[in-house]
């Protein structure tokens, strides 16, 4: 099965960059996407930003032109910079994959979550 490996959340101060590597591993017969999301409590886990098989990127409105978000091959991994942090940032930021495990079969994993606090 495919397993999931997040990296990089941390405390930082307002202004701050910090950077979260997601890693992927197992039966990825073909990729269709990898992405970030975050939640706090009493919100829904909501969208930060995906990128697809073909480098297609899309982020939330709230992090266009401070975070961006990259993909590699072998090993599948994704990378989400984010600059300019703000308090507002504070979250537990999950790593996404969705895959075909073969020709018909598709399938989503999401990492355990890493914590990001923005706060002097």
């Amino acid at each position: 099965q495919v397993q999931l490996a997040e990296s990089g959340g941390g405390l930082v101060l307002p202004g701050g960059s910090l950077t979260l590597s997601c890693a992927a591993s197992g039966n990825i017969f073909r990729l269709i996407a990898m992405g970030w999301y975050r939640e706090t409590p009493g919100k829904e886990r909501e969208l930060v930003a995906t990128i697809n098989s073909g480098q297609a990127t899309h982020y939330s409105d709230s992090v266009k032109g401070r975070f961006t978000i990259t993909r590699n091959n072998t090993p599948n991994t994704v990378t989400l910079q984010m600059n300019g942090l703000r308090p507002e940032d504070t979250a537990v930021y999950y790593c996404n994959v969705r895959y075909y495990g073969d020709f018909v079969t598709h399938g989503e994993v999401w990492g355990q979550g890493t914590l990001v606090t923005v706060s002097s």
